[in-house]
């Protein structure tokens, strides 16, 4: 069954010096508007208790067009201004409901730069847009065109956001309303262990190594970064030298996004059910030693394109329970090994079954999530059961590599 999802294109664009220099006019006009509604936002708040919505930072932007002193905001188009507003009203929805913390002000050095624009702010006709302020259309470049168009047939883009990166390189993302059909059903069933030397071990006993982006560009990053470092601030030679730096961290950037969409593509085509493990990457980065690599690994990245392009094509992604033992429970006896070192890729288990630690833990990992999806509940560790005297965890181990559900 066909289902209707709002997808974004994002394509590079190469903006005459014009367009650019109405771009870059808009882009701090809307970090301007976004920050003095911060601001006022946040006297009222911490000041007098009050809450400021957006229609009232709307009538006040209309006030500080008619000021002497920024009346320049009028000479770009409003409707990036508007969705700011909107983006920032977004922003506190989201603290006074608890899932984010207070908004932050926009840096001009340190903040994406972009603008988005509504229907109503750019003109889409025969595949050339136009934005509001501009004559042209933008010389986009197509780098991956669907048959015979860049969009998909009979879609319009709803939203344009347009975007500079720190290595200079100018984006347009086209929001549009596409139709997907679910992929073709399959019996397939796939866990997956993510790691550092394998960056994801199936439990089909296949390991994809890590491909190290950043170690393999780390010569010409620390190359870069030491030239960046001797240029004197503020000169036109410092400015030179933090582009050449952030070409290289967007070279390492773009690198790992192609691999990572390739590798969840592949594994949601193949396998109706993906059983993933609920990693805690926020505390690993704690560790001095692996932090560096687990960054590189990029394994939130991968887990949120599995969850969308799951729910697209119609599979079902399960995450277990991040204390389940994978790694330390035997797929023959149930017994969970009370330590084991990561240095230590291979053990032997009492009953004299020899496991691969990665391909053992992808799957335990199939088998619990396989057994949280028939009961509806994921696996956690329980206490010790006072009436049996065995450890919950053990029969819960135990049910999940027999496939029993744990009712």
């Amino acid at each position: 069954m066909t289902q209707q999802v709002k997808r974004a294109f994002k394509y590079r664009f190469y903006p005459t010096d014009e367009q650019a220099a109405e771009l870059s006019r808009t882009f701090g006009c809307v970090r301007l508007v976004y920050n003095k509604a911060l601001e006022e936002r946040t006297r009222a708040w911490y000041g007098e208790q009050r809450r400021i919505s957006y229609v009232q930072s709307s009538a006040a932007l209309t006030e500080w067009k008619k000021t002497a002193e920024l009346a320049f905001l009028s000479d770009v188009s409003s409707v990036p201004l508007q969705q700011a507003l909107r983006h920032l009203q977004t922003g506190f929805g989201n603290f006074f409901a608890k899932r984010a913390k207070y908004p932050r002000y926009k840096s001009r050095k340190k903040s994406r730069a972009s603008a988005e624009y509504t229907r109503s702010a750019f003109t889409w006709r025969d595949g050339r847009l136009t934005l509001a302020k501009m004559t042209e259309s933008l010389d986009i470049r197509w780098s991956r065109p669907l048959p015979e168009r860049p969009l998909p047939e009979g879609a319009e883009p709803t939203t344009v956001t347009v975007s500079r990166d720190s290595a200079g390189r100018w984006f347009v993302s086209m929001l549009v309303e596409d139709t997907i059909a679910p992929a073709p059903a399959t019996n397939a069933a796939v866990g997956l262990d993510a790691g550092i030397t394998s960056l994801v071990t199936l439990s089909t006993g296949e390991k994809i190594a890590n491909p190290r982006h950043e170690r393999r560009d780390r010569a010409r990053l620390a190359k870069a970064q030491r030239e960046l470092s001797r240029k004197a601030k503020g000169s036109s030679n410092r400015t030179k030298a933090r582009v050449k730096a952030a070409r290289v961290h967007a070279r390492i950037a773009d690198r790992r996004r192609d691999f990572l969409h390739k590798l969840s593509t592949r594994l949601v085509r193949e396998n109706q059910t993906v059983v993933i493990e609920d990693l805690a990457v926020r505390n690993l980065l704690k560790n001095g030693r692996l932090a560096r690599a687990i960054s590189d690994a990029a394994w939130m990245d991968l887990r949120m394109m599995l969850e969308y392009k799951c729910a697209w094509y119609g599979r079902e992604l399960v995450v277990i329970d991040r204390w389940f033992p994978s790694s330390k429970l035997c797929r023959s006896c149930g017994t969970v090994r009370e330590k084991l070192p990561l240095n230590v890729r291979e053990w032997t288990c009492e009953c004299g079954t020899v496991h691969d630690r990665d391909v053992n833990a992808a799957r335990n990992i199939l088998a619990a999530g396989l057994a949280a999806s028939a009961c509806g509940d994921g696996v956690r560790p329980q206490r010790e059961s006072s009436r049996t005297g065995q450890s919950s965890m053990k029969q819960e181990t135990q049910r999940a590599t027999a496939g029993i559900p744990h009712l």
